[in-house]
Protein backbone atom coordinates (compact mmCIF):
# COMPACT_ATOMS: atom_id res chain seq x y z
CA UNK A 1 0.00 0.00 0.00
CA UNK A 2 2.87 2.02 0.63
CA UNK A 3 4.32 1.85 -2.93
CA UNK A 4 1.38 3.00 -4.20
CA UNK A 5 0.00 5.97 -1.42
CA UNK A 6 3.41 8.08 -0.93
CA UNK A 7 3.71 8.39 -5.02
CA UNK A 8 -0.30 9.57 -4.95
CA UNK A 9 0.74 12.04 -1.79
CA UNK A 10 3.84 13.46 -3.34
CA UNK A 11 2.22 13.95 -6.12
CA UNK A 12 -0.79 15.63 -4.77
CA UNK A 13 1.68 17.74 -2.90
CA UNK A 14 3.70 18.72 -5.95
CA UNK A 15 0.00 19.99 -7.37
CA UNK A 16 -0.81 21.75 -4.76
CA UNK A 17 2.74 23.41 -4.14
CA UNK A 18 3.13 24.34 -8.06
CA UNK A 19 -0.24 25.69 -7.51
CA UNK A 20 0.42 27.67 -4.39
CA UNK A 21 3.60 29.04 -5.74
CA UNK A 22 1.70 30.33 -9.49
CA UNK A 23 -0.93 31.67 -7.00
CA UNK A 24 2.13 33.74 -5.12
CA UNK A 25 4.03 34.30 -8.68
CA UNK A 26 1.52 36.00 -10.14
CA UNK A 27 0.42 37.75 -7.05
CA UNK A 28 3.95 39.72 -6.33
CA UNK A 29 4.41 40.14 -9.61
CA UNK A 30 1.31 42.17 -10.28
CA UNK A 31 2.37 44.09 -7.42
CA UNK A 32 5.15 44.83 -8.45
CA UNK A 33 5.31 45.35 -12.23
CA UNK A 34 1.55 47.07 -11.96
CA UNK A 35 3.62 49.92 -10.34
CA UNK A 36 6.01 49.83 -12.71
CA UNK A 37 3.49 50.26 -15.78
CA UNK A 38 1.49 52.71 -14.56
CA UNK A 39 4.33 55.23 -14.11
CA UNK A 40 4.08 54.91 -18.01
CA UNK A 41 1.36 57.37 -20.43
CA UNK A 42 1.22 54.09 -22.86
CA UNK A 43 -1.25 51.89 -21.95
CA UNK A 44 0.40 48.78 -24.07
CA UNK A 45 2.52 47.93 -21.23
CA UNK A 46 -0.63 47.63 -18.68
CA UNK A 47 -2.46 45.31 -21.96
CA UNK A 48 0.91 42.98 -21.94
CA UNK A 49 1.10 42.62 -18.31
CA UNK A 50 -2.33 41.54 -17.66
CA UNK A 51 -2.88 39.15 -20.27
CA UNK A 52 1.01 37.63 -19.37
CA UNK A 53 -0.75 37.25 -15.98
CA UNK A 54 -4.16 35.91 -16.58
CA UNK A 55 -1.98 33.19 -19.05
CA UNK A 56 -0.10 32.72 -15.71
CA UNK A 57 -2.41 31.36 -13.76
CA UNK A 58 -3.72 28.20 -15.47
CA UNK A 59 -0.27 27.64 -17.90
CA UNK A 60 1.37 27.61 -13.55
CA UNK A 61 -1.46 24.95 -13.05
CA UNK A 62 -0.82 22.92 -16.15
CA UNK A 63 2.70 22.65 -15.55
CA UNK A 64 2.18 21.57 -11.90
CA UNK A 65 -0.28 18.82 -12.76
CA UNK A 66 2.06 17.86 -15.69
CA UNK A 67 4.62 17.23 -13.22
CA UNK A 68 2.17 15.83 -10.68
CA UNK A 69 1.20 13.01 -13.40
CA UNK A 70 4.62 11.86 -13.93
CA UNK A 71 5.28 11.20 -10.52
CA UNK A 72 2.35 8.41 -10.43
CA UNK A 73 3.65 4.84 -11.29
CA UNK A 74 1.60 5.09 -14.52
CA UNK A 75 2.91 4.31 -17.77
CA UNK A 76 0.53 3.76 -20.78
CA UNK A 77 -1.26 5.33 -23.60
CA UNK A 78 -4.05 6.55 -21.03
CA UNK A 79 -0.85 8.49 -18.97
CA UNK A 80 1.03 9.50 -22.20
CA UNK A 81 -2.32 10.88 -24.10
CA UNK A 82 -2.85 12.83 -21.08
CA UNK A 83 0.60 14.33 -20.67
CA UNK A 84 -0.11 14.80 -24.47
CA UNK A 85 -3.62 17.05 -23.36
CA UNK A 86 -1.82 18.79 -21.06
CA UNK A 87 1.21 19.78 -23.68
CA UNK A 88 -1.76 21.10 -26.40
CA UNK A 89 -3.36 23.02 -23.32
CA UNK A 90 -0.01 24.98 -22.76
CA UNK A 91 0.91 25.22 -26.52
CA UNK A 92 -2.70 26.86 -27.07
CA UNK A 93 -2.39 29.42 -23.91
CA UNK A 94 1.05 30.24 -25.16
CA UNK A 95 0.49 30.93 -28.65
CA UNK A 96 -3.02 32.99 -27.47
CA UNK A 97 -0.80 35.08 -25.35
CA UNK A 98 1.83 35.37 -28.39
CA UNK A 99 -0.98 36.68 -30.56
CA UNK A 100 -2.27 38.99 -28.32
CA UNK A 101 0.98 40.48 -27.04
CA UNK A 102 1.96 40.76 -31.51
CA UNK A 103 -1.51 42.13 -32.39
CA UNK A 104 -1.19 44.87 -29.62
CA UNK A 105 2.05 45.50 -30.46
CA UNK A 106 1.26 46.25 -34.24
CA UNK A 107 -2.01 48.06 -32.98
CA UNK A 108 0.09 50.28 -30.98
CA UNK A 109 2.45 50.97 -33.94
CA UNK A 110 -0.25 51.66 -36.65
CA UNK A 111 -1.48 54.07 -34.42
CA UNK A 112 1.61 56.14 -33.89
CA UNK A 113 2.17 56.27 -37.65
CA UNK A 114 0.56 59.39 -39.17
CA UNK A 115 0.44 57.85 -42.29
CA UNK A 116 -3.08 56.40 -42.74
CA UNK A 117 -1.77 53.98 -45.72
CA UNK A 118 0.78 52.20 -43.92
CA UNK A 119 -1.03 52.13 -40.16
CA UNK A 120 -3.62 50.44 -42.64
CA UNK A 121 -1.25 48.17 -44.18
CA UNK A 122 -0.09 46.82 -40.79
CA UNK A 123 -3.40 46.26 -39.37
CA UNK A 124 -4.06 44.17 -42.65
CA UNK A 125 -1.23 41.88 -41.55
CA UNK A 126 -2.70 41.00 -38.67
CA UNK A 127 -4.33 37.32 -39.94
CA UNK A 128 -0.91 36.69 -41.30
CA UNK A 129 1.13 37.00 -38.04
CA UNK A 130 -1.64 35.33 -36.02
CA UNK A 131 -1.62 31.96 -38.86
CA UNK A 132 2.32 32.04 -38.78
CA UNK A 133 2.74 32.17 -34.96
CA UNK A 134 0.08 28.97 -34.91
CA UNK A 135 1.67 27.01 -37.40
CA UNK A 136 4.88 27.53 -35.46
CA UNK A 137 3.42 26.31 -32.44
CA UNK A 138 1.72 23.52 -33.73
CA UNK A 139 5.23 22.13 -35.57
CA UNK A 140 6.79 22.86 -31.77
CA UNK A 141 4.10 20.36 -30.37
CA UNK A 142 4.56 17.96 -33.48
CA UNK A 143 8.20 17.47 -32.37
CA UNK A 144 8.33 17.64 -28.71
CA UNK A 145 5.29 14.76 -29.20
CA UNK A 146 7.80 12.96 -31.16
CA UNK A 147 6.76 13.07 -34.39
CA UNK A 148 8.70 12.40 -37.47
CA UNK A 149 9.02 15.55 -39.49
CA UNK A 150 10.60 14.59 -42.09
CA UNK A 151 7.87 13.16 -43.93
CA UNK A 152 5.42 15.90 -42.68
CA UNK A 153 8.29 18.43 -44.06
CA UNK A 154 7.79 16.49 -47.27
CA UNK A 155 4.00 16.94 -47.67
CA UNK A 156 4.43 20.12 -46.66
CA UNK A 157 6.61 21.38 -49.33
CA UNK A 158 4.43 19.80 -52.04
CA UNK A 159 1.18 21.10 -50.43
CA UNK A 160 3.12 24.48 -50.67
CA UNK A 161 3.81 24.47 -54.08
CA UNK A 162 0.54 23.07 -55.07
CA UNK A 163 -0.77 25.88 -53.00
CA UNK A 164 1.69 28.38 -54.44
CA UNK A 165 0.18 27.97 -58.17
CA UNK A 166 -3.26 27.75 -56.75
CA UNK A 167 -2.87 31.10 -54.41
CA UNK A 168 -0.91 33.11 -57.47
CA UNK A 169 -3.79 35.42 -58.37
CA UNK A 170 -4.50 36.10 -54.80
CA UNK A 171 -0.99 36.47 -53.41
CA UNK A 172 -0.63 38.89 -56.77
CA UNK A 173 -3.66 41.25 -55.80
CA UNK A 174 -2.48 40.99 -52.22
CA UNK A 175 0.75 42.77 -53.14
CA UNK A 176 -1.08 44.95 -55.81
CA UNK A 177 -2.98 46.24 -52.62
CA UNK A 178 0.64 46.73 -50.42
CA UNK A 179 1.57 48.71 -53.32
CA UNK A 180 -1.36 51.16 -53.68
CA UNK A 181 -1.22 51.40 -50.06
CA UNK A 182 2.66 52.57 -49.80
CA UNK A 183 2.50 54.36 -53.10
CA UNK A 184 -0.90 55.97 -52.83
CA UNK A 185 -1.85 56.36 -56.68
CA UNK A 186 -5.17 57.16 -54.99
CA UNK A 187 -6.63 57.51 -51.52
CA UNK A 188 -10.55 56.91 -50.35
CA UNK A 189 -12.73 59.33 -51.47
CA UNK A 190 -10.45 60.82 -54.24
CA UNK A 191 -12.03 61.02 -58.02
CA UNK A 192 -10.10 59.30 -60.76
CA UNK A 193 -10.49 57.92 -64.26
CA UNK A 194 -8.72 54.76 -65.12
CA UNK A 195 -9.11 53.16 -68.81
CA UNK A 196 -11.73 55.33 -69.31
CA UNK A 197 -13.88 54.99 -66.00
CA UNK A 198 -14.90 57.99 -64.25
CA UNK A 199 -15.85 57.09 -60.17
CA UNK A 200 -14.60 57.82 -56.71
CA UNK A 201 -12.86 55.93 -54.61
CA UNK A 202 -15.04 54.17 -52.10
CA UNK A 203 -12.68 51.60 -50.75
CA UNK A 204 -9.24 49.85 -51.17
CA UNK A 205 -9.69 45.88 -50.26
CA UNK A 206 -6.78 43.30 -49.77
CA UNK A 207 -8.46 41.94 -53.33
CA UNK A 208 -10.38 44.29 -55.05
CA UNK A 209 -11.22 48.21 -55.04
CA UNK A 210 -14.43 49.25 -54.79
CA UNK A 211 -15.76 52.30 -57.09
CA UNK A 212 -18.43 54.52 -56.82
CA UNK A 213 -19.20 55.92 -61.08
CA UNK A 214 -21.11 58.90 -61.90
CA UNK A 215 -23.54 57.19 -62.67
CA UNK A 216 -24.27 56.09 -59.51
CA UNK A 217 -23.21 52.05 -59.93
CA UNK A 218 -20.62 50.24 -58.00
CA UNK A 219 -17.67 49.48 -59.75
CA UNK A 220 -15.40 46.47 -58.47
CA UNK A 221 -11.69 46.48 -60.18
CA UNK A 222 -9.29 44.03 -59.02
CA UNK A 223 -5.91 45.59 -57.81
CA UNK A 224 -3.50 44.75 -60.36
CA UNK A 225 -5.86 46.28 -62.84
CA UNK A 226 -5.38 49.48 -61.20
CA UNK A 227 -1.88 49.38 -61.20
CA UNK A 228 -1.31 48.13 -64.45
CA UNK A 229 -3.48 50.79 -65.84
CA UNK A 230 -3.60 54.33 -66.26
CA UNK A 231 -4.81 56.77 -63.55
CA UNK A 232 -5.68 60.00 -63.68
CA UNK A 233 -6.28 61.59 -59.84
CA UNK A 234 -8.49 64.42 -60.19
CA UNK A 235 -8.55 64.38 -56.11
CA UNK A 236 -4.51 65.40 -56.28
CA UNK A 237 -5.90 68.90 -58.02
CA UNK A 238 -5.60 72.02 -56.70
CA UNK A 239 -6.51 74.26 -60.05
CA UNK A 240 -8.67 72.66 -62.81
CA UNK A 241 -7.29 74.07 -66.22
CA UNK A 242 -10.41 74.93 -68.42
CA UNK A 243 -10.04 76.48 -72.46
CA UNK A 244 -12.70 76.57 -74.62
CA UNK A 245 -13.27 78.12 -78.34
CA UNK A 246 -15.52 80.51 -79.14
CA UNK A 247 -16.46 81.04 -82.61
CA UNK A 248 -18.90 84.30 -83.84
CA UNK A 249 -19.96 85.19 -87.39
CA UNK A 250 -18.08 86.91 -89.62
CA UNK A 251 -20.45 89.59 -89.64
CA UNK A 252 -19.81 90.76 -86.60
CA UNK A 253 -18.55 94.20 -86.25
CA UNK A 254 -14.73 95.46 -85.41
CA UNK A 255 -16.61 97.19 -82.36
CA UNK A 256 -18.16 94.10 -81.21
CA UNK A 257 -15.20 92.26 -81.78
CA UNK A 258 -12.75 94.67 -79.54
CA UNK A 259 -15.49 94.10 -76.62
CA UNK A 260 -15.64 90.56 -76.84
CA UNK A 261 -12.51 89.50 -74.52
CA UNK A 262 -13.73 92.51 -71.83
CA UNK A 263 -17.18 91.04 -71.92
CA UNK A 264 -15.77 87.80 -71.22
CA UNK A 265 -13.35 88.52 -68.66
CA UNK A 266 -16.60 90.37 -66.06
CA UNK A 267 -18.31 87.11 -66.85
CA UNK A 268 -15.58 85.02 -65.15
CA UNK A 269 -14.60 87.19 -62.54
CA UNK A 270 -18.59 88.04 -61.36
CA UNK A 271 -18.43 84.02 -60.82
CA UNK A 272 -17.44 82.53 -58.16
CA UNK A 273 -14.81 79.35 -58.00
CA UNK A 274 -13.36 80.66 -61.30
CA UNK A 275 -9.99 82.59 -61.63
CA UNK A 276 -9.64 83.99 -65.21
CA UNK A 277 -6.30 83.56 -67.19
CA UNK A 278 -7.18 85.41 -70.71
CA UNK A 279 -8.92 85.64 -73.41
CA UNK A 280 -7.82 86.35 -77.02
CA UNK A 281 -9.03 86.92 -80.77
CA UNK A 282 -6.91 84.34 -82.10
CA UNK A 283 -8.06 82.80 -85.35
CA UNK A 284 -10.13 83.21 -88.79
CA UNK A 285 -11.74 80.20 -88.86
CA UNK A 286 -13.11 78.19 -91.44
CA UNK A 287 -17.10 79.95 -91.32
CA UNK A 288 -16.15 81.68 -87.93
CA UNK A 289 -13.90 84.37 -85.82
CA UNK A 290 -12.56 82.32 -83.18
CA UNK A 291 -11.70 83.75 -79.57
CA UNK A 292 -9.54 81.34 -76.98
CA UNK A 293 -11.06 81.68 -73.56
CA UNK A 294 -8.69 80.17 -70.72
CA UNK A 295 -9.41 80.10 -66.59
CA UNK A 296 -9.18 78.00 -63.25
CA UNK A 297 -11.50 76.20 -61.50
CA UNK A 298 -9.53 76.05 -57.92
CA UNK A 299 -11.17 72.74 -56.89
CA UNK A 300 -10.50 69.19 -56.98
CA UNK A 301 -14.06 68.61 -56.38
CA UNK A 302 -15.79 67.36 -60.15
CA UNK A 303 -19.41 68.63 -59.56
CA UNK A 304 -18.46 71.92 -58.22
CA UNK A 305 -15.80 72.61 -61.31
CA UNK A 306 -19.06 71.43 -63.91
CA UNK A 307 -21.23 73.86 -61.71
CA UNK A 308 -18.51 76.92 -62.14
CA UNK A 309 -18.29 76.21 -66.04
CA UNK A 310 -21.81 75.82 -66.41
CA UNK A 311 -22.38 79.32 -64.79
CA UNK A 312 -19.79 80.40 -66.85
CA UNK A 313 -21.20 79.11 -70.15
CA UNK A 314 -24.88 80.52 -69.51
CA UNK A 315 -23.84 83.57 -68.55
CA UNK A 316 -21.86 83.98 -72.10
CA UNK A 317 -24.73 82.70 -73.71
CA UNK A 318 -26.49 85.88 -72.21
CA UNK A 319 -23.99 88.61 -72.16
CA UNK A 320 -23.59 87.81 -76.23
CA UNK A 321 -27.70 87.76 -76.80
CA UNK A 322 -27.90 91.21 -74.98
CA UNK A 323 -25.35 92.99 -77.02
CA UNK A 324 -26.41 90.96 -80.24
CA UNK A 325 -23.65 88.87 -80.68
CA UNK A 326 -23.91 85.73 -82.56
CA UNK A 327 -22.26 82.08 -81.81
CA UNK A 328 -21.09 81.17 -85.23
CA UNK A 329 -22.19 77.84 -86.86
CA UNK A 330 -20.93 75.46 -90.00
CA UNK A 331 -22.06 77.60 -92.63
CA UNK A 332 -21.20 77.53 -96.15
CA UNK A 333 -21.29 80.35 -99.40
CA UNK A 334 -21.23 79.37 -102.62
CA UNK A 335 -20.78 82.38 -105.64
CA UNK A 336 -22.02 81.76 -108.81
CA UNK A 337 -20.88 83.57 -112.42
CA UNK A 338 -23.60 85.10 -114.04
CA UNK A 339 -23.48 82.19 -116.29
CA UNK A 340 -24.17 79.91 -113.18
CA UNK A 341 -27.14 81.72 -112.14
CA UNK A 342 -28.60 82.19 -115.81
CA UNK A 343 -28.84 77.99 -115.85
CA UNK A 344 -30.44 77.75 -111.99
CA UNK A 345 -33.13 80.17 -113.52
CA UNK A 346 -33.77 78.36 -116.66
Amino acid sequence: MDAFYRPLLTSLATFVVGTILTLLAVRVAKIVLGRITTRTKSQTDDFILKIILNTAKPLGILISSSIAWKILPIENEISAAIVGIIKLACLILLVRLINKVILRLIESWSLKIDDTSISTMLRSLRPMFRALVWCIGLIFYLQNMGVQMAAIWALLSAGGIGAGLALKEPVQEFFEYITILLDKPFENGQFINVDGIWASVERVGVRSTRLRSINGEVIVMSNSALTNGKISNYGEMEYRRLVHKLGVIYETPYSKMKEIPNIIKLIVDSTEDVIFDRCHFVEFGNFSLDFELVYYIPTSNYLRAMEAQQKVNLEIMKKFEENKISFAFPTQTLHLSKSEEKDIKQ
